[in-house]
């Protein structure tokens, strides 16, 4: 039986992937927000899992959480960082105070868990953890930005991480949604408050097609967490799984728009380097 933890798993992704987890027979430490929420999970699921409320932008509440996996469970197999939220508007249109908020949730959440969880998983010398990022997090759209930022920071961190772990014996994947079926576009999902009017036909664009597709996406939440526990369970885990055809198609453009700048501006790159 393998011990995960999980952040944000009041609904979505992070909903489905618990009850699959618990379905498998595995133990969740999961995250709420909200006390009520954890209450009803702990009286529904005693012993069986425990939730926790915690706001992962809070460290303090992110080192009580690793108390009690030192105290009361002693092991550490699968970390899942997926406590996050949506967000659109163009660059112009975001205040600083937006982009903060994004910044600490999709961002500094996932860090303060990911350094927090690090010495239990060095000391065991396995584990592996899980970054919920997006196929936001590796190609941008216009509208999207502030989001994608966050996500892309999360990715470049991750990277470099997986190198750092990888002779140690911890494993790390970043997972890649593309549009699913949760709140995600609908309650989880937050619109800048300043709109401007030149950017209606771009990030105004994108604001309108988030609303359009709320309930509508592709993306199965359940199919997507069996994949995950595939995954988890495999001997040799990829370094990034996109999930969805959306996703697979959206990094397949951006990966042949790079080669192909670099294919068209390579006697220009080669140029800049001492003779």
């Amino acid at each position: 039986m393998k011990t995960w933890l999980i952040t944000g798993i009041s609904s979505g992704l992070g909903h489905a992937l618990t009850k699959a987890v618990m379905d498998a027979g595995d133990f969740v430490i999961g995250t709420f927000r909200q006390q009520n929420q954890v209450d009803e999970f702990n009286r529904m699921h005693h012993g069986k899992s425990l939730a926790m409320k915690v706001d992962v932008t809070h460290r303090e509440e992110v080192m009580n959480v690793i108390e009690v996996l030192k105290t009361k469970i002693g092991r550490l197999d699968v970390v899942v960082n997926n406590a996050g939220f949506g967000f659109a508007g163009a660059i112009e249109e975001a205040t600083v105070e937006e982009v903060r908020a994004v910044m600490e949730a999709n961002f500094f959440g996932s860090l303060h868990v990911t350094q927090n969880v690090l010495p239990i998983l060095r000391k065991q010398g396995h584990g592996h953890i899980l970054q919920i990022s997006s196929h936001g997090g590796f190609k941008a759209t216009a509208g999207f930005g502030i989001y994608n930022a966050s996500k892309f920071a999360l990715e470049g961190m991750s990277e470099a991480l997986a190198g750092e772990l990888q002779p140690l014996g911890i494993r790390l994947t970043i997972v890649e949604p593309g549009p699913f079926r949760t709140s995600f576009a609908g309650s989880g999902f937050r619109l800048a408050n300043r709109l401007i009017e030149d950017y209606q036909s771009t990030a105004g664009l994108f604001r309108e097609r988030i609303k359009s597709v709320d309930g509508k996406q592709e993306g199965d939440p359940h199919k997507a967490a069996l994949a995950i526990i595939k995954l988890v369970n495999h001997p040799n885990p990829p370094l990034r799984l996109p999930l969805g055809k959306v996703a697979l198609a959206t990094i397949a453009s951006k990966l042949s728009h790079v080669q192909q700048d670099m294919d068209n501006w390579r006697a220009v790159a080669e140029e800049a380097v001492y003779s």
